[in-house]
């Protein structure tokens, strides 16, 4: 199915999915964004950095399991997006459900689950090995609370959302100190600086967590790497992309067109002003507050405002050691 072109877009086209089509997760446009775009996952082996920049990584021997409750959540899906958080899942979210829900003639909701109707994908948005760290007091983290678990990985299709850590972790910062109520006062109390270095909450988890995906992830042929900047450059192409890897390999033009514009950063924006949808999903902290929303600014390279010239370069050391796979440059 061909889509109708937007101004300085090309044609979005559903790929078939395999682990070459990981590779080429960014389109020729998004050159503008990446000088050197990455290359194809065989050309580069696991990553084993060189660099001394870590103080601190993951267990190297962290094993997947969830004995916990939660792990029924976490299970059943058709597909699963996993990100760190800040990396455009919401955005995703809104346009899938979106699309689905006028696809087979409901009204939107970001639960459409509870339509219980089968031609409906089933979508698991998991923050997974992330939260595993961050979330998670001992007790949890040994019954393994928020990681999907091992037979869903296996058997489900994965969607890897990745955004510049950088970027993303910045937003998070502004998340947790403006938006979450529950993040202690201790840590909202901190600088974007200071938490930018802390070994749980900083840039450098985000990115060792990253890499464990990939690792994880990228030699399987039903999974697909989708860039937040990809998305920005050429979201007709990345959501199609998106819906193929849910078996929607013909989307309808009608529907795909009314998602888009339904899911744009103005819309949602005021979406999350209505107050009223979902509390964790998509409201702000303080309706007067253009910081606390959830939908914030949506700018890459947006980092810069936020971080002092030492921060910066402390973020770009963190970004040596990210794997080359992701396309991201310092």
């Amino acid at each position: 199915m061909q889509l109708p072109e937007r101004s300085g877009e090309r044609n979005g086209m559903a790929i078939e999915i395999t682990s070459e089509s990981f590779a080429r997760a960014r389109s020729e446009e998004t050159l503008t964004y990446e000088e050197h775009p990455p290359g194809a996952l065989w050309e580069f082996p696991p990553q084993k950095s060189g660099s001394r920049f870590r103080f601190w990584r993951l267990p190297p021997r962290w094993t997947r399991r969830n004995f916990s409750s939660r792990a029924r959540e976490l299970s059943g899906g058709d597909a699963i997006v996993i990100s760190i958080p800040n990396s455009g899942r919401t955005w995703v979210r809104t346009f899938l459900c979106a699309y689905f829900c006028a696809r087979y003639e409901h009204p939107f909701s970001l639960h459409p689950e509870t339509y219980h109707d089968s031609r409906i994908p089933r979508i698991i948005y998991t923050h997974d090995l992330y939260e595993h760290y961050t979330k998670t007091r001992w007790w949890e983290r040994v019954r393994g609370k928020f990681l999907v678990p091992p037979g869903e990985i296996k058997r489900a299709r994965i969607i890897l959302l990745a955004r510049d850590p950088r970027d993303a972790f910045v937003s998070h910062y502004i998340e947790m100190t403006r938006r979450t109520a529950e993040t202690a006062n201790e840590l909202k109390s901190r600088v974007v600086g200071e938490v930018m270095r802390d070994p749980i909450f900083g840039i450098v988890l985000m990115i060792e967590t990253m890499n464990e995906w990939l690792k994880e992830f990228a030699r399987r042929p039903d999974c697909i790497l989708v860039r937040y900047e990809d998305l920005h450059v050429t979201p007709n192409q990345q959501f199609c992309r998106v819906l193929a890897a849910l078996g929607e390999t013909e989307p309808q033009v009608r529907h795909f067109e009314n998602a888009l514009e339904f899911s744009r950063f103005g819309n949602m924006r005021k979406m999350e002003a209505s107050l009223e949808y979902d509390r964790q999903l998509l409201q702000p902290g303080d309706v007067n507050d253009p910081e606390s929303y959830k939908v914030r600014r949506g700018k890459m390279r947006g980092y810069v405002d936020y971080l002092e010239p030492s921060d910066i370069a402390y973020a770009d050391k963190a970004m040596s050691v990210l794997d080359p796979r992701f396309g991201y440059q310092i």
